[in-house]
Parts: structure tokens; sequence; C-alpha cells
């Protein structure tokens, strides 16, 4: 099946390129209730799933031993900009663990965030793994393997037990079985496995409703989805879309964006789960499926519709701020 044009940018009054994909809207049950493209077809989620790779870090136990703050919780389910206080919170999680910054194996990078990456570089310091913006995640990881009792060391690696913990809640949670013919390697280093766009979206609603989970697992997912609520800035950063949603619209929308065109989002009044994936791997295409979506499907309010409509329809502008052109919804999507 070829996946259809979901998004179009215009440039004055033509048409200028288009970004085609695929989306499903699933129920708790697994039913589909919306998509277009080919659902079935698997993809690597990349950071869209740290909400259930964090799953592990509350039901080892680690999250009570330590006492992890419901901030310190988001963080562990962010894709965040390297800002002072992802930096810092990803820290605090390794000293409670009695660890450093130097057992992260995510590897290091400049802030996204371009002031936080200038101030850096202006106080003379340099970046570190705390700045990679997967470091929340990692040190949950470590936190995990601490709580276990194994090695910390490798806990990237397939066969190290954090990851085996990790890959056994993506099944759990997305009813999809997985081995290494479907596994690669994340920019951060743990394994990544490709998943069909419609388990995906059922596993985000079943992370929002907890339906067919057991107790525990429906509890930890629960708490997870309060924590990112109670902290968005930190599983993004600033003006990013996934922290400026859920600003908007609390716990009733979580949302996290993925690499490569990814985007997956649980609703849970509704009890629906969403993930998409642009084919041409355009972050800026999956905002706006995103913020359609959740524009159909809720009743945003005021402040909600205020946020997501411009996501929906953002204006582009030249270096002059001259307006020219847009991106749209494509009527596949529309």
């Amino acid at each position: 099946m070829e996946d259809p044009v979901l998004v179009e940018v215009t440039r004055g009054p033509e048409v200028e390129s288009r970004h085609a994909g695929a989306f499903a809207v699933v129920d708790a049950e697994g039913g589909l209730v919306l998509s277009a493209g080919d659902v079935e077809r698997p993809v690597f989620p990349r950071s869209a799933v740290k909400v259930i790779q964090a799953l592990p870090l509350i039901e080892s136990g680690a999250a009570d031993r330590f006492g992890l703050t419901e901030a310190e919780l988001a963080l562990a389910c962010a894709s965040h900009s390297g800002e002072p206080l992802h930096a810092e919170t990803a820290a605090a999680m390794l000293r409670k663990a009695g660890q450093e910054a130097g057992c992260l194996e995510c590897g290091t990078h400049w802030p996204s965030n371009a002031q936080a990456a200038r101030d850096l570089a202006r106080s003379g310091a340099e970046a570190t793994a705390l700045h990679n913006n997967c470091s929340g995640k990692h040190a949950g990881f470590v936190c995990t393997a601490c709580a276990l009792g194994v090695d910390v060391a490798g806990y990237v690696r397939p066969g190290h037990q954090v990851q085996q913990e990790v890959k056994a809640a993506l099944e759990d949670v997305t009813g999809t079985a997985l081995d290494a013919a479907r596994r690669g390697t994340d920019g951060c280093s743990i394994p990544t496995y490709a998943i069909p766009l419609r388990a995906l979206a059922h596993g985000f609603a079943r992370i929002g409703t907890g339906h067919g989970f057991g107790p525990a697992r429906a509890a930890a997912a629960k708490r997870l989805r309060a924590a990112v609520a109670a902290n968005p800035f930190l599983v993004a950063g600033t003006k990013r879309a996934d922290t400026v949603i859920m600003q908007a619209l609390g716990e009733r929308a979580f949302t996290k964006v993925g690499a490569e065109g990814v985007f997956c989002a649980a609703l849970p009044e509704q009890g629906l789960g969403i993930a998409i994936k642009c084919e041409d791997g355009a972050g800026r295409a999956a905002e706006v499926v995103l913020a359609s979506l959740l524009l159909r499907l809720l009743d945003p309010g005021e402040a909600g519709r205020g946020v997501l409509a411009p996501l929906a329809n953002p204006v582009l502008r030249n270096w002059n701020g001259i307006e020219v052109g847009s991106l749209r919804p494509a009527a596949a999507l529309a």
C-alpha cells in the first residue's frame, strides 16, 4: 500500500513540497478508529516509546527505592533540549543511585536548545552526556540496574537485564513479539525495535487507560502520565511541541515525539492511542498530523485550540519575517 500525502507545504499560491505518511488511531480494545496509509508496516518508534521504556523504572522498585520525584520520572520519559534544568535533573537522578554522569552510555552532544548551547559555550564548559536529549531515560536505566542489583556497565546492550526488561514491556504493551530480525540501534545506543503503527497506537491507548494491564503495570503507567502532565517542560523544553501541547491539555493528552517523523499520543479520556510516521522522516510534518488529529478527536477548549491550531497550520516566514507560505493538512488528513 502506498502511503498518501498527509501534509502539503505551500509557497505563495503553490504547493512546493508534500509529505506522505501513515497514521493509526486505535482504541484500548485494539479497534482501528481512524487511519491512513499502511498501518501494519513496522516502523522504528525511536524515542516515542520512552514512557513504555520507563515502566521497569517503577516496576523494579527503583523509583521508590531512590525516592525519585515526579520531575525525575518525567525526565525519564523525555527527549529534552539540554537546558540547565534538564541536565541538573538527570544528575540528581544519578546521585540518588550513587552514580555519576560518567556511567551514562548515551553519548554526548551539545544542547539542542540554541540558547542553552550558547550559554554553555560562553561559560567555557563542555557538553557532557547529561546534555544528551536521552540522558533522563538513561539515568532511569541506571537507577533500574542499581535496583535490580546488576552491573550498570553495558546497560545499553540487548542482552543486559535492563534492556531485557524494557523489551518485555514493549512486547506486552504493544502486543508485538520482538526479536533481533527487527532490531536496530537507536541514536542513544540502546536497541530499537520495528513495530507496526497499529500496534504502537494500541499500546498508547493501553498506556492511557491501563486496559489489559495487571494492577502494577496500570499503576506504573498512570504514575508516569501524571508525572509528565505535572512537568511538561522536562519532557521536551522551551517552545517544543510536546511541552506546549501538554501544558495546554494537561492529563487529557500524553504526547511523545520520536525521531524520523514519528509521533505517538495517548488520549486517556477517549481511550484512544495515536501513532504517526511520515515517510521522509520530517518532524515538522508529524507535528502537523498530530495537532490536526488532536483537534479532530478532542474538544481542546479555547486555550488548547490556541496552541493546536498554529501547530496544525504553521506559517512559514523568511529571514526578514515575511510570511512566505505554510504547512497544511492534505486531503487524506483533513
